[in-house]
């Protein structure tokens, strides 16, 4: 990534720099040492001098603000570039009922290089307010300090959510001075969503959307109550649709690939101009939309029911298999702490699914049983082939499972 991005200058911590240490000499960067690290120049050094005045420079919505890089889930990650126009439109969320102002205190506990938390960070400093960063997520260090600094805002991934409930002090912290939480960068299940609202005081907003920015879609948690299995509907100002195989827009009910246009979208993945055109659909207006990936379907109310990332759904035997269905029904079992499906090539369907499960602490159930108690409430063409379990699922720095390690781990049976 440093090299791909071309950057000319490389803050370092100790931590960092000991990572890198095997490979110092492909960065070309200059290294400016952080937090008491000696490899490179130190910081206070490369400061200006007191008193200096930086050259003006003229700034235009257009021009790159920042290079975020994908999750790398489901390949190499892309540089994708957000101009000064785009983290513009993600300030202006702030206002209002969010509450982004003076007296705002946010606790920010997911990695600052990820968007996830910059959509947080950046309006919450504009505004005025207070940033309380973790420098590593843990649920019960959490809940002292929003209790000790009396925080109003959070950002958090759903599996935070959930360790973060599951903390046996829970309800011994006073939270009453939450305003608001968000939750974005993974699938929120429905009956974590109830549990956050029942439990957590303030209200709860998730978003919908992509580094790559395009569409977003907002779920007002606490004002739809009966919406809770959806991610919400368009943004005023975001035009979402759904498009088929060939392309084309479908209609309320169909299941399409979303597709979102707004006025906070990319520049471009850097220095990969096919990639970008890879990622854009032209609408019949002539419009740029970025193609997300994702497979969902609108209801008549205009909310946005998700399915799965379009790469992740199974074909088996010539039926499309949606893994998140069959997540959602091993998740029902008491045992079950998280899941995830994925498919595996199979010689008589093509492909078929195979489920991997982490059970709740304490639970104890044989796969094979669970397997059997799944598959009872399933369709026939949807039934697991074989449920592996783990101590935990495989996941990246910001929450989201890691399903291609899952598909890469999968061994087929040997051959009698």
């Amino acid at each position: 990534m440093v090299a791909d991005c071309g950057a000319i200058l490389f803050f370092v911590d100790a931590g960092v720099a000991a990572e890198l240490a095997a490979v110092r000499d492909q960065i070309t960067a200059r290294f400016i040492a952080l937090d008491g690290c000696d490899s490179g120049e130190a910081f206070e050094a490369w400061l200006a001098p007191a008193g200096a005045v930086p050259t003006p420079v003229t700034i235009t919505p257009d021009d790159p603000f920042n290079i975020i890089y994908s999750s790398g889930t489901t390949g190499a990650p892309k540089g994708i570039v957000q101009s000064h126009g785009m983290r513009w439109r993600h300030l202006l969320r702030g206002p209002g009922a969010i509450g982004y102002g003076e007296t705002a205190v946010a606790l920010l506990s997911t990695p600052l290089y990820s968007n996830t938390t910059l959509v947080c960070f950046f309006p919450i400093l504009a505004g005025g307010g207070t940033v309380v960063l973790m420098k590593k997520f843990d649920a019960g260090r959490f809940l002292q300090l929003a209790q000790q600094h009396r925080v109003t805002h959070a950002m958090l991934v759903p599996v935070q959510y959930r360790r973060i409930l599951e903390h046996p002090d829970f309800d011994q912290f006073d939270l009453s001075s939450f305003h608001m939480k968000f939750c974005t960068s993974a699938p929120f299940a429905a009956e974590l969503k109830a549990q956050v609202l029942a439990r957590w005081p303030g209200g709860l907003v998730e978003y919908f959307g992509m580094t790559e920015g395009g569409g977003t879609c907002i779920l007002i948690c606490h004002e739809h109550p009966d919406k809770l299995h959806t991610v919400g509907r368009p943004a005023p100002g975001h035009d979402i649709r759904l498009i088929d195989e060939d392309g084309v827009q479908v209609g309320p009910g169909v299941v399409g690939e979303i597709v979102g246009r707004s006025q906070g979208m990319m520049n471009g993945y850097h220095g990969q101009p096919g990639k970008t055109a890879e990622a854009t659909w032209v609408s019949p207006e002539g419009e740029r939309f970025i193609r997300t990936g994702d497979v969902g379907r609108f209801d008549e109310e205009g909310f946005l029911t998700l399915m799965d990332r379009k790469k992740d759904m199974i074909i088996s035997g010539g039926f499309n298999i949606y893994p998140s269905d069959l997540e959602a029904e091993i998740l029902k079992h008491e045992a079950v702490a998280e899941a995830a499906v994925v498919g595996v090539p199979s010689d008589a369907w093509g492909e078929t699914p195979v489920a991997f499960v982490a059970l709740k602490a304490g639970a104890a159930i044989d796969a094979e049983a669970l397997r059997a108690a799944v598959n009872a409430r399933l369709g026939k063409t949807q039934r697991l082939a074989e449920l592996h379990l783990l101590d935990a699922l495989p996941r990246s720095h910001i929450g989201k499972v890691l399903k291609r390690e899952l598909r890469d781990s999968w061994q087929a049976p040997a051959q009698v």
